[in-house]
């Protein structure tokens, strides 16, 4: 009987002890924060960098040889087209200028002499009182003297050109470089002595910048396949058609904003005038131009200098985005923890892009469905949890330009300063008037030779 007893004791306790053991397995709910997945256009902002060029880099060299006798115009001010820059010595010009025209009045009359020796031989020919030979001959050198006149002429022409290029003028308004050659040294047109200086045209300007042949591609596709707009101008005929040269910054699908180093949007936005027509090998990337406005010529932006682009009006259309916190970054690519409807954790492998501190989902994710957010290491596949949702929105960016604050270089008092400058660095030889007080060519002025524009950073 007691030996009953004591199996029937030690058989409640067993039971107590496996209720105990049942009680601590039962899992614990973890403590999450979560935010539900959204879908709404969202803009796509492309940003890269730049370098700024001139939309002109001339270089202004001597069409004549001689000695550099001024220089007019202060190195680094703007200049407008047309004014004159250097002088060059004019007086062999002036001397071979005025027998030029010396031997043209000698063709002159040396045809009125000819003419009148043909129309007596005419006449004496009409009464037969010459021979045939005689009157031939009067009627060559009547021809041949009048041809004279054209030659004479030509070298009149030659010598007013000649003379002109003694005025070396500004053949672009922009800004006008620093001088290569001195006052007083011998230049010659043919030599590197030739070159006098550079200007370059800062209005407009010229940015240049590479787009990631991927990022080309995915912009070119999810615009055919509608997943992306191009602003207010979608237009068919707009990935066919890059140059909006002649159209308005308001009416091209995407515009061009610049970022100063300072962080500030320069105040003018810009447009793409130029894509490559190849993808560049060694990079796997496109080029691309865009031109700035700078009507107000300042040098908030100069050539060669490095800015930041930010290509703006490509809108994703029903973009799924999650908050970038909400998607955990590991060697085999991204992925992101599901909350199911049991509060259970669904490891998914997810696809998108990062901007602005969110992802834009292209797939592995829909509206509606909640995503655990932050201290994601923690957690594993299958866990229960306990969420708290937070709030999550996205709104769209409103359309500001700012102001380029101070950075320490009063722009405004140097341009004003340069404007009303009085060229206190012209240099001219001492004793020289410039300009020569006798003009003898009908063209006062003659435009230095302007070589071809020279194209910066990825042009």
């Amino acid at each position: 009987m007691k030996r009953i007893g004591s199996v029937i004791l030690m058989t409640v306790l067993l039971a107590t002890v496996g209720c105990h053991k049942k009680e601590a397995a039962a899992p614990q709910a973890a403590a999450v924060n979560a935010v539900s997945v959204i879908q709404q256009d969202y803009p796509w902002t492309m940003e890269y960098p730049a370098q700024v060029a001139g939309s002109l880099d001339v270089q202004i060299r001597a069409q004549v040889g001689g000695i550099l006798e001024a220089r007019l115009y202060n190195e680094g001010e703007f200049v407008e087209q047309g004014k004159q820059l250097f002088q060059i010595d004019d007086k062999e010009y002036v001397v071979a200028l005025e027998k030029a025209r010396g031997s043209l009045a000698q063709a002159q009359a040396e045809v009125k002499r000819n003419k009148r020796t043909y129309q007596r031989m005419k006449t004496l020919r009409a009464e037969n009182a010459v021979s045939q030979q005689d009157y031939d001959n009067a009627l060559s050198a009547y021809e041949t003297a009048q041809a004279n006149v054209q030659v004479a002429q030509a070298g009149v022409n030659n010598a007013e050109i000649n003379l002109g290029y003694t005025k070396v003028t500004a053949p672009i308004s922009g800004i006008a470089g620093k001088e290569n050659q001195t006052v007083g040294s011998l230049i010659s047109a043919a030599g590197e002595s030739g070159l006098l200086t550079t200007m370059v045209q800062i209005d407009p300007l010229y940015v240049n910048f590479s787009m990631p042949g991927s990022q080309f591609e995915k912009l070119t596709q999810g615009y055919r396949e509608g997943t992306i707009s191009m602003g207010n101008a979608d237009n068919p005929q707009m990935l066919k058609d890059m140059n909006y040269r002649e159209k308005a910054v308001e009416d091209v699908p995407i515009y061009v904003e610049v970022l100063l180093s300072n962080g500030k949007e320069y105040p003018q936005r810009g447009k793409l005038i130029f894509f490559d027509s190849s993808e560049n090998t060694q990079t796997s990337s496109i080029a691309i131009k865009a031109e700035i406005a700078n009507p107000a010529r300042t040098r908030e932006l100069i050539p060669g200098q490095f800015v930041r682009v930010r290509l703006v009006g490509a809108v994703f259309k029903n973009a799924v985005l999650v908050p970038a916190s909400a998607v955990l970054v590991s060697p085999n690519g991204l992925t992101a923890y599901v909350i199911k409807e049991d509060n259970t954790v669904e490891l998914r492998s997810v696809e998108g892009q990062l901007q602005n501190d969110m992802y834009i989902v292209s797939s592995g994710l829909k509206a509606g469905e909640r995503v655990i957010n932050g201290g994601l290491v923690k957690i594993r596949p299958g866990m229960l949890v306990a969420p708290t949702m937070q709030e999550f929105t996205v709104s769209m960016p409103q359309e500001k330009v700012e102001q380029a604050s101070d950075d320490g270089r009063d722009l405004a008092t140097l341009e004003q300063t340069i404007g009303e400058a009085t060229a206190p660095d012209e240099q001219a030889l001492s004793g020289v008037s410039v300009p020569p007080t006798e003009d003898l060519s009908p063209a006062a002025t003659v435009p230095a030779t302007a070589q071809t524009p020279t194209a910066a950073a990825g042009n």
